[in-house]
C-alpha cells in the first residue's frame, strides 16, 4: 500500500497476481469471475502490444506522424502511456489476436470487436490513434481512441465490459498517484493528460468522456486532498465547472479552477482554448503561473457572475449583487459568507450590510424550495428511477426495474436462461429490456459469448447507455437464484396487472426496490 499507494484491497489483488494466488469473490461461483476478468486482461494487454506494434508498421505510419509531429508527443511519453494505432482495416485486431489464441466471442467480451446484425464481427477500432487505459494495479482494463481528422465520434472507448466502468475510471491515475505534486489536476482530455505529464506535471487526470461522478471523487479522495479544475474555456467547458463545483461541494476534496485564457484566432477575434494547445503555445512555466494564481471554488463562480454584468450601469448592478447573493447564500460557512459579502459589495459600492440581508433573504427562500421539493420527490419517487433519455422511459416502472434485475443475472451467468420459465420475452414491459433480453438468450443458445458488450451493435449509444447504467451494479452470485424467482414473481405479477398508472401504488414498487438491495442490484 505504501510503495505503490493502492488501497487496502488492490494492494491484496496484485500480491495475489503476482504470488498466483487466487482472492475469493463471490460475483460468480466456481472462479468464473476470476477467469474472465483474467482472461479479458491478458487480450488487453496482447492488443496493447498490437497497436503498439502498428506504429513501426507502415499501416500505422500516419497515426506515427500524427503523434510525432501534430500532438508533438515524444517518444518516451509516447511509450509511457503506450500509445498505439489501429490499421484501417475490419479485421487486422481479430487476426492477430487469434494467432495467440483468443476467438472473436473473447474480443467482443473485451470490447475490442463487434458483432454486426448480419452475424458477422469486426475490429472495434479502425484508423484511430489507439490509447491503453491502465488501473493503479498496472493493468489495462480497456482503451480510448481518436480519430485524427475532424470525423465522428472524435473518442471511441471500450464499452462497459466486466472490468471497465467509465463513471468509476479516471485516465493517468497510474501515475498521477505517484506525483509529488499537492494536489491533483483535471482536464477534458486524454490527450491534455499526456502533454501535461510531459510538460512536467505528472498529476493530471482525465474522465472517459464522462462528467466528473461521485464514483470519480471517491477516487480521488484517495490520492489528493485538493482538485484543480482545468476545462476547456468556452461555455460547455464552464458548465461542465460548475456542475464539478457542486459536485465537489460535499466532499472533503478542496477545489480551484485554473481559467485559461481563450486563444486569438487568426481573424483577430477570441477563440476556444485547452490545455494542451495553452502548453504548446505558451510552455509549461506559463501553465504554472496560471496554476498559481487558481482561484478557489467561490472566487471562480462570483467572478463567472460579474462577467455577466455591467457595473457602470444601476440596473445591470443591482442584477449583479442578486446573482452574487444566490451564490453566497449557497454557503454553509458563515464566515465565507461574511468574507465574499464585503467583496460584492465593494465592486458593487453597496453596504455589506445589504448584501448579507440579501443573502439572508435567499437562504431562507431556498430552504423553503429545497423541503417543497423533496417532499414533491417522497411523493412521487417513480420518475427518479426512469432513465434519463425521455424516449426510453419505462411504461411499467415496476416491472421495468425487475427486467433489468433479470438481465444481471443472465449476465452473471448465461446457464441462469435455463431457468427462466414461465417468463419469456412476452411478459417484458420495456421493448428495450426485452430486445436485450431475446439477443443474450440468442447468443447463449448458439453457444455464443453473452457480455453486454456483444450488443454493441445492435443498439444506438443513447440505448447502450441506458442499458450499462442498468446493468452496472452487477449481482452477487450467492443471491442471484433466489433473486431470479422473486424478479421473476414480479414480472408476471405485473404482466396480469392491466392499465395501472404508475404512481397508483406504490407499495408493489417499494417491494421491488427491497429486492434490488437485498439481492445487491
Amino acid at each position: 500500500m505504501e510503495i505503490e499507494n493502492l488501497e487496502f484491497q488492490d494492494a491484496v489483488r496484485k500480491l495475489a497476481d503476482q504470488a498466483g494466488l487466487e482472492v475469493p469473490d463471490d460475483r460468480m461461483g466456481d472462479g468464473q469471475w476470476r477467469e474472465k476478468r483474467r482472461r479479458i486482461l491478458e487480450l488487453n494487454r496482447e492488443a496493447a502490444r498490437f497497436y503498439r506494434s502498428m506504429l513501426a508498421d507502415p499501416r500505422g505510419a500516419e497515426v506515427a506522424s500524427y503523434i510525432r509531429d501534430k500532438r508533438r508527443i515524444s517518444p518516451k511519453f509516447s511509450a509511457r502511456f503506450g500509445l498505439g494505432a489501429a490499421p484501417d482495416a475490419w479485421d487486422s485486431l481479430i487476426l492477430a489476436m487469434r494467432d495467440k489464441g483468443y476467438d472473436k466471442s473473447d474480443l467482443i467480451d473485451a470490447g475490442l470487436a463487434v458483432a454486426g446484425k448480419g452475424g458477422g464481427v469486426y475490429d472495434k477500432y479502425r484508423n484511430r490513434l489507439m490509447l491503453p487505459v491502465i488501473d493503479v494495479r498496472g493493468d489495462v482494463i480497456g482503451f480510448t481512441s481518436r480519430v485524427m481528422d475532424d470525423s465522428t465520434p472524435k473518442y471511441l472507448n471500450t464499452p462497459e465490459t466486466a472490468i471497465f466502468k467509465k463513471r468509476s475510471i479516471l485516465y493517468g491515475l497510474n501515475y498521477a498517484k505517484k506525483t509529488k505534486r499537492p494536489n491533483f489536476i483535471l482536464v477534458e482530455g486524454n490527450i491534455d493528460v499526456i502533454t501535461l505529464h510531459q510538460a512536467g506535471f505528472d498529476n493530471t487526470v482525465a474522465t472517459m468522456g464522462t462528467a466528473l461522478t461521485e464514483e470519480h471523487i471517491r477516487l480521488l479522495g484517495r490520492y489528493t486532498k485538493e482538485l484543480v479544475l482545468c476545462y476547456d474555456n468556452d461555455a460547455a467547458g464552464e458548465d461542465a465547472t460548475q456542475r464539478a463545483i457542486a459536485l465537489l461541494k460535499s466532499s472533503e476534496v478542496g477545489v480551484k479552477v485554473l481559467r485559461l485564457p481563450q486563444r486569438q484566432l487568426p481573424d483577430g477575434t477570441l477563440g476556444k482554448q485547452d490545455a494542451d494547445d495553452y502548453i504548446k503555445n505558451f510552455g509549461p512555466a506559463a501553465f504554472e503561473a496560471l496554476m498559481n494564481e487558481s482561484a478557489n471554488s467561490a472566487e471562480y463562480r462570483l467572478s463567472a457572475v460579474q462577467a455577466q454584468f455591467d457595473l457602470t450601469r444601476d440596473d445591470q448592478k443591482a442584477q449583479y449583487l442578486m446573482a452574487a447573493a444566490g451564490v453566497l447564500a449557497g454557503m454553509a460557512s458563515p464566515v465565507e459568507r461574511e468574507i465574499y459579502a464585503g467583496r460584492c459589495a465593494g465592486v458593487a459600492g453597496v453596504s455589506k450590510d445589504a448584501v448579507l440581508q440579501e443573502v439572508e433573504r435567499q437562504r431562507k427562500k431556498g430552504y423553503w424550495q429545497a423541503k417543497k421539493q423533496e417532499e414533491r420527490q417522497n411523493l412521487t419517487p417513480i420518475r427518479h428511477l426512469q432513465p434519463k433519455d425521455r424516449g426510453l422511459r419505462y411504461e411499467n416502472i415496476r416491472s421495468a426495474r425487475a427486467e433489468e434485475g433479470i438481465l444481471r443475472i443472465v449476465l452473471l451467468d448465461g446457464e441462469f436462461f435455463r431457468r427462466m420459465d414461465p417468463i419469456n420475452e412476452s411478459h417484458f414491459s420495456s421493448p428495450l429490456l426485452k430486445k436485450a433480453f431475446v439477443l443474450l438468450r440468442d447468443r447463449w443458445q448458439a453457444g455464443r459469448s453473452v457480455a453486454l458488450s456483444a450488443l454493441e451493435g445492435q443498439f444506438t449509444p443513447e440505448e447502450m447507455d441506458q442499458l450499462s447504467a442498468a446493468v452496472q451494479d452487477g449481482q452477487p452470485r450467492n443471491t442471484a437464484e433466489a433473486a431470479l424467482e422473486d424478479y421473476k414473481r414480479v414480472i408476471l405479477l405485473e404482466h396480469s396487472r392491466a392499465d395501472i398508472e404508475t404512481e397508483d401504488d406504490l407499495g408493489a414498487l417499494k417491494d421491488v426496490l427491497k429486492l434490488q438491495k437485498a439481492y445487491g442490484g
